[in-house]
């Protein structure tokens, strides 16, 4: 998320309908050039859930991210209708920029049904506004990469646990990063924009835990999203705070998985996400 604004986010996500089942949509350009993957995502997510009916959400959608892109060119999406049914309906995604494919997934989405209802509590954690901002508890490092961690972001930060840079230099630092999240401004009260943003956001949210037993962070090392899922559960209203709780159960033969739940302000567990990356070869001495 580091140098984007919301509404570059905003726009972005906003793909522009070719025909009936193609959309083209602007990336978000960086010193890399490489596409972001969490973005690609969620523009997938975007460009399916226009082939839908406007009573269908979507409730789960597996990403495999197969290139890095060039995020200075357009990605065509190329929709494929699986399946309509009385409850469920099914896309294919495919992402590409000229011959080559980026991203190919698979979105499900449901209409509304009456079911029993369950979920794993939300974490008793400090409130949002009881903690200092992601800039604030980044001060000290006000001086690295011409003030990179202090400078403003599209999404409001409250960590619970130290973030990635501050955990870093800890003798021990921890899998899990909690922390609470808003957009830094407003958005459309759009329950597909923000499934979206619930997708864009999880693909940095789960990068800091992977990053942080490995002791770097995401902007100093290689590392690539190869694989990203996502389960939504019930709506969010992103006016509001959004607690993500994310660990790294494992991490082997240069990659490593990382999984999060996210919950609304009073306790409803809104998405579940689980993302592989791939670190490349281990360096290190």
């Amino acid at each position: 998320m580091l140098g984007r604004t919301l509404a570059d986010i905003l726009t972005t996500l906003d793909v522009e309908r070719v025909s009936d089942d193609e959309f083209v949509a602007t990336q978000m350009d960086n010193p890399a050039h490489h596409i972001v993957g969490g973005h690609i995502a969620a523009q997938a997510l975007m460009s399916a859930s226009r082939t839908v009916a406007a009573d269908r959400a979507p409730h789960s959608m597996h990403v495999y991210l197969l290139r890095a892109g060039d995020a200075r060119r357009p990605v065509d999406f190329e929709i494929t209708r699986l399946r309509d049914g009385g409850v469920l309906s099914s896309r294919r995604v495919l992402a590409r920029q000229d011959d080559q494919v980026l991203l190919e997934a698979l979105v499900s989405f449901t209409a509304p049904i009456d079911s029993f209802e369950h979920q794993q509590p939300i974490p008793d954690v400090p409130s949002p506004a009881s903690l200092p901002s992601v800039q604030e508890q980044l001060s000290g490092y006000a001086d690295e990469l011409h003030g990179l961690w202090v400078r403003p972001q599209p999404i409001d930060l409250r960590y619970v646990d130290p973030p990635a840079r501050l955990a870093m230099d800890l003798p021990d630092p921890s899998p899990r990063i909690r922390s609470w999240w808003r957009p830094a401004g407003p958005v459309p009260a759009d329950p597909i924009l923000n499934s979206c943003l619930l997708t864009y956001v999880s693909g940095t949210a789960l990068l800091e835990t992977t990053m942080v037993v490995r002791r770097t962070t995401a902007v100093t090392s290689f590392n690539a999203l190869i694989d990203h899922a996502v389960w939504f559960h019930r709506p969010a209203d992103l006016s509001d705070w959004i607690l993500t709780d994310a660990v790294t159960p494992s991490g082997i033969h240069g990659r490593g998985l990382a999984t999060a739940t996210m919950y609304n302000r009073t306790g409803g567990l809104i998405c579940t996400a689980t993302q592989e990356i791939y670190f490349g070869r281990d360096r290190r001495e």
